[in-house]
């Protein structure tokens, strides 16, 4: 008996994917190269020997899935050491760091009373800002990138209005809404399709806030952002549900029948607990 294997409806790497490519519409490069990264620093002091040698294991890792993927999507079986790379090869002037950083964003004083952390200083953005930085041929470090950048390095200016969701990662939101509400203990509710459209507007607002230098499990981080927006509009229902009972025992009305039926079960408790 052969058994298929299941594929997820999603994955941490497509999303990973979509979410890149996101980000990179309120980005600006220099080259279409310098959009990829090769390793994530908080500072561009953190640059240094041992980090670029860990920089240049990430980059032949990579290169060689892509090769691998490359060479399997023509239906050839390879193993993933057919494409392993030598990293000690790998240019330093190859190398592509994420640095996680402020420095371009303008400061918006007064925007709150206390600044707890240095985002809280800046202008609000839709996720957190960050500059490419790379070797040039003379070893020095070049800026190459910038988010919520339009122009030039050096003459651009700040925007964080220009970018969108890829068409794909939209739909996976869509997706993803959609699957959540197929579940058992929610699919019963008659606003279901509320709190679907409720945790989809979640989506579109937290979508890009998912930091990939503090995980590489977005599907998780998604799943979350769905629950709680469930759970909040759950709650928000059963909040009025109770208003309108009120009001109709108020005025001699018979509640809902979800009131009535926890009045039954109530007194049904205190009956057994008189027998006992």
């Amino acid at each position: 008996m052969t058994t298929t294997k299941r594929t997820p409806y999603l994955t941490n790497k497509e999303l990973l994917r979509e979410i890149a490519k996101s980000k990179n519409t309120f980005c600006e490069f220099l080259t279409p190269e310098d959009q990829l990264y090769d390793m994530i620093l908080p500072s561009v002091s953190k640059i240094n020997q041992k980090s670029v040698a860990e920089a240049k294991r990430a980059r032949a890792e990579r290169l060689a899935k892509l090769a691998w993927e490359a060479a399997n999507s023509d239906g050839k079986k390879t193993k993933l050491d057919q494409h392993a790379i030598d990293w000690h090869t790998i240019p330093k002037t190859d190398l592509v760091f994420r640095i996680m950083t402020f420095d371009h964003v303008p400061l918006a004083p007064g925007r709150k009373k206390k600044t707890k952390t240095r985002a809280d200083a800046h202008e609000k953005v839709n996720f957190p800002p960050f500059q490419h930085w790379k070797f040039n041929d003379k070893g020095e470090l070049i800026c190459v990138g910038k988010s919520h950048w339009i122009g030039g390095m050096e003459n651009g200016y700040f925007s964080k209005e220009h970018g969108k969701f890829t068409d794909k990662l939209a739909r996976m939101f869509m997706k993803l809404c959609e699957r959540y509400a197929t579940r058992s203990n929610v699919r019963g509710y008659t606003y279901n399709d509320e709190m679907r459209g409720q945790a989809i507007l979640q989506l579109t607002q937290i979508g890009l806030q998912f930091d990939e230098s503090k995980s590489n499990n977005p599907f998780a981080y998604y799943t979350a952002a769905v629950t709680n927006s469930f759970v909040r509009v759950i709650n928000i229902e059963k909040k009025n549900q109770n208003i309108r009972d009120d009001i109709l025992e108020m005025n001699n009305f018979n509640p809902s029948y979800t009131r009535q039926s926890d009045y039954e079960w109530q007194q049904a408790v205190e009956r057994h607990k008189k027998k006992d």
